[in-house]
């Protein structure tokens, strides 16, 4: 082996072998520092200045986006609300959340529309008067509008989990109604039961559960449960349960029947993922994947095939 390998390679080992040994030194001191703060009862110290200035700096954003927000308000009413349902679909519940919301939309525009000005004219190909003013607008348009696009990617992620441990929280629910528990009590031992596995369901289980103690009535919190999630299955599901109440048949069967039913729809679902995916590897198998392979197959035998022939063609 050459010289210069071995002394690459020396180097190499040594370096890492002086990164590693830094490391650990680093995390032992910062375990031994932790453990110490613990033992004097002093935990929080250490991060009380970073967490100052975190809750500082949220402070701030949260007044700006506050204030932009009220600025932003539509004086329809029924915005407002289209916008709290739809926030309430996507998990955010908080009483200031469509301010928030509205705030971010506005925000969003004008740091969309910043950057579109700082970008030098080079880099968008020397436009005219008006083209540079249509690229402003775009840019203020498409900020504006990219936390409703995000607003609706993240009720469809969350419908799709809700959908996908239904059938799972009424399989419990069946064992606990068949076991004697009540339908009340049964939504609240399936909340705290499905906390860890499907936090989501659990946290429309749980306001289910305390709508029912503050009096509400069944029916009408299950429909406020249908109303929150917005899906088909779950509205069908809460149909069901409110005919089942009012005359007086079976819930267990009732609620072993649908289970069944959404299981299968989950299966069908999968399988129709399942059918897609070779029509969605098509374009990264021939533009990404196919060209590498040719590369490293066919590449050593041109290489090869150029170095014999060139120099007998080179030769005539």
């Amino acid at each position: 082996m050459d010289i210069t390998w071995i002394i690459s390679l020396l180097i190499f080992t040594m370096v890492l072998l002086c990164s590693a040994g830094l490391y650990l030194a680093m995390g032992s001191r910062a375990t031994m520092s932790v453990i110490k703060r613990r033992a004097d009862g002093q935990i929080g110290v250490g991060g009380s200045e970073s967490e100052s200035i975190g809750l500082s700096l949220k402070g701030k954003l949260h007044s700006l986006l506050t204030r932009l927000g009220e600025a932003n308000t539509p004086s329809d009413e029924s915005e407002v609300s289209a916008i709290r349902e739809a926030l309430v679909t996507a998990g955010y519940r908080h009483a200031q959340a469509p301010i928030l919301f509205l705030g971010a939309k506005l925000l969003s525009g004008v740091l969309a529309l910043g950057l579109a000005v700082v970008l030098p004219a080079k880099l968008l190909g020397f436009p005219t008067m008006t083209a540079q003013l249509a690229i402003y607008v775009g840019a203020a348009s498409a900020g504006y509008f990219f936390p409703m696009v995000w607003l609706r990617h993240a009720i469809a992620r969350r419908k799709e989990k809700l959908l996908d441990a239904f059938p799972d929280a009424l399989d419990l629910m069946v064992v606990c109604v068949e076991a004697g528990l009540g339908l009340d009590a049964a939504i609240s031992r399936v909340s705290a039961e499905i906390r860890f596995a499907h936090r989501e369901l659990a946290e429309e289980f749980n306001l289910v559960s305390l709508e029912l103690r503050t009096g509400l009535s069944r029916a009408e919190a299950l429909k406020n449960l249908s109303r929150r999630i917005d899906l088909e299955e779950v509205g069908s599901l809460v149909a069901l349960l409110v005919q089942t109440d009012k005359f007086g048949t079976s819930v267990g069967q009732s609620l072993r029947v649908h289970s069944d039913a959404m299981r299968v729809n989950r299966q069908l679902r999968a399988e129709e993922l399942a059918a897609k995916l070779p029509v969605k590897m098509l374009f990264p198998l021939v533009f990404f994947i196919f060209p590498s392979l040719f590369v490293v197959v066919i590449g050593p035998a041109a290489i090869k095939i150029a170095r014999t022939l060139l120099p007998t063609l080179g030769g005539h």
